[in-house]
């Protein structure tokens, strides 16, 4: 345990401008980081066997954090106001860990016992890439792969949006995109685009045909999915909506989806 006063104490640089998002991009995997959040969400990816670098916490957070870490792994405590001032918000559960990012798993090895795996194709908003995500532990999917354009799950804001969920729910990249989708289709899995067509069936009948492994495929919040994923897929299956309503944001469809196509 290191108590730090200073803002510009070089063993927090790893914890700065955390809101630049543009930055973090470019820097946490080349550094092979991420950074975890609040007490539960760093209990879960340290239970997920992910490596933390260092904590930074404040003392009130302290209690909850220690017992978590093992004694290699450097605590530093500092008061909120220089948390905010290094990190560029206020953080409001106390506590943030540096943790190595682990090894991406390959298609193969995600999807081997799985028979519902939801596809995150170039969904830019962290928020409903973690949403999705909590969805799919919540719900009963088995697993996500996410297209070279999704935003990264291990973001900061996916991984609380996500409550920790990303480090428990089985996932990885899928590429080439869109022609890594032969993969699953090879692998006996149903390929179904989530997307407004005039030849899209129903989620409810395509639920009812009963296919042994599906992989449903999600596109951008705004656009949806491209027209070569769209191409790619064996179904369009689409939500059927009321009220002049055309679509759901894309972490609520992905939820009703999930639910609708369980077993």
């Amino acid at each position: 345990m290191i108590r730090v006063d200073s803002v510009a104490d070089e063993r927090l640089a790893d914890y700065r401008s955390l809101t630049d998002i543009a930055l973090r991009r470019r820097i946490e995997p080349q550094q092979g980081l991420y950074m975890a959040e609040g007490a539960k969400v760093i209990g879960r990816a340290l239970a997920a066997g992910h490596r933390p670098r260092s904590v930074l916490v404040s003392e009130r957070w302290l209690a909850s954090i220690e017992p978590l870490v093992d004694q290699g792994t450097p605590i530093y405590v500092a008061p909120p106001p220089v948390l905010e001032s290094v990190t560029g918000y206020d953080v409001h559960r106390g506590a943030l860990a540096a943790m190595h990012r682990p090894d991406l798993p390959t298609v193969a090895d995600v999807v081997r016992d799985a028979r519902l795996v939801v596809v995150l194709d170039g969904i830019v908003d962290h928020t409903n890439v973690g949403a999705a995500f909590r969805s799919v532990a919540g719900l009963g999917a088995d697993a996500v792969l996410v297209s070279p354009t999704c935003a990264d799950p291990l973001y900061r804001r996916a991984v609380k949006v996500s409550m920790g969920t990303v480090f428990q729910v089985p996932w990885t990249r899928i590429e080439p995109w869109p022609a890594g989708l032969d993969e699953l289709r090879q692998a006996g899995f149903t390929v179904a685009a989530l997307a407004l067509a005039d030849d899209a069936v129903s989620l409810g009948d395509f639920a009812a045909a009963g296919h042994e492994r599906v992989a449903l495929v999600m596109g951008a919040e705004g656009d949806g999915l491209s027209r070569d994923a769209l191409a790619a897929a064996d179904h369009v299956v689409t939500i059927p909506m009321a009220g002049s309503v055309d679509s759901l944001n894309v972490a609520a469809a992905s939820a009703v989806a999930v639910w609708a196509l369980r077993r």
